[in-house]
């Protein structure tokens, strides 16, 4: 099985690359199953109910999110109509909506995607490592799951290196996301699992971590807001990661970056173009 996974979508820059690429990369790449973070497609600050029914239909199986998930309010109600939008899983109890879902791959499998968000640097949560292990133990892999994807929201890289440590074996891939920025760390851990600390976003990286530079630039350098974050227009990057599972097993075979467009190198996974 083939999994594309693209990372945190960025304003109208982001959308557009996503609603515009997606359906041929899905049919290029043969990607069975695909996992988009979306939690700053709506001017930068969370996704609103059309933005997410747009990525949906461009060919995102799952959208997940992060700390921005509420920021527009109408995701309070929406969310609990939409089972393939999830919020961190470690949110406290009677937060709306899930963190977690078994969803069927266009080859027929079945996928658990997990978010989960960190805490380091992060909002007060509930433990995330404690809550994917619960969720891991009620839908193993190969048990319950013929893969398992989890998107871990956070700030601190050793904290989303420990996660990959604490499941390497138990899921078929953990990828980080919230920097916004592509690590260059992709791997196949010691027990299978495939890990990246962060996917990068979908957006503009002629910015500030996808927002218009200008203010940004004016808080650093006089530590006084002179106006609102606004998404910079430019063209997108489209940033994730490609990983190939071992249907025997439900492990990761190879996990490779993906970045298309825009001001960053270019880069294909080379074996989602080999023959399937």
């Amino acid at each position: 099985m083939r999994m594309l996974f693209l990372g945190d979508v960025v304003g109208r820059s982001g959308r557009a690359a996503i609603n515009e690429t997606l359906p041929a990369l899905r049919e290029r790449y043969g990607a069975d199953f695909v996992v988009v973070n979306g939690e700053n497609a709506a001017g930068g600050f969370g996704i609103t109910e059309q933005i997410l029914t747009e990525l949906l239909d461009a060919g995102a199986d799952v959208v997940t999110s992060g700390n921005h998930v509420w920021d527009q309010r109408e995701a309070l109600v929406f969310i609990e109509r939409h089972d393939r939008l999830l919020r961190p899983i470690n949110f406290p109890q009677g937060a709306p909506g899930r963190g977690a879902g078994l969803f069927k791959a266009s080859n027929g499998a079945d996928v658990l995607v997990i978010n989960a968000m960190g805490r380091v640097f992060m909002g007060d949560l509930d433990c995330p490592f404690r809550a994917v292990d619960r969720e891991l133990e009620a839908c193993g892999l190969k048990s319950g799951a013929d893969a398992i994807l989890i998107d871990f929201h956070a700030e601190a890289t050793s904290e989303k290196e420990a996660m990959g440590h604490f499941v390497d074996g138990r899921a078929t891939a953990v990828i980080g996301t919230h920097t916004h920025v592509p690590t260059a760390d992709e791997q196949i851990l010691a027990k299978g699992t495939a890990y990246i600390s962060d996917a990068g976003m979908c957006g503009d990286f002629d910015s500030v971590l996808g927002m218009d530079k200008e203010e940004p630039l004016q808080r650093f350098l006089t530590k006084i807001p002179s106006g609102r974050f606004s998404p910079s227009s430019g063209e997108a990057t489209l940033c994730g990661v490609a990983i190939e599972v071992d249907d025997r097993t439900g492990l990761a075979r190879a996990i490779a970056p993906l970045r298309l467009g825009g001001r960053l190198s270019q880069t294909e996974p080379a074996f989602f173009l080999t023959e399937a």
